[in-house]
């Protein structure tokens, strides 16, 4: 099954979010469920939040990855939302 995590960043937290984006990235990598991933971006070009699509056997797999995400851990997302994602394009 498809979900969808939708993480918004805390106000300047740029340097927050490159000082943990390796092992951000190597998370991903190990975990090996991701399958779309990308910051969002504000209108300068600047990193402000992530759109994260996972293939999870249900949502606690889901919410357990997302509270697993090194992001998470370091406090850098004001909001994150899960949802059921159904890939139709």
């Amino acid at each position: 099954m498809l979900y969808c995590l939708i993480c918004i960043d805390k106000k300047s937290s740029l340097q927050k979010r490159m000082v943990n984006r390796a092992e951000h990235l190597s998370y991903v990598a190990e975990t090996g469920i991701v399958k779309y991933a990308g910051p969002f971006l504000s209108e300068d070009d600047a990193m402000i939040g992530s759109l994260i699509i996972i293939d999870a056997e249900d949502l606690s797999v889901a919410e357990d990855w997302a509270k697993n995400d090194p992001y998470n851990k370091a406090g850098l997302f004001q909001r994150r939302e899960i949802f059921r994602f159904k890939h139709l394009i």
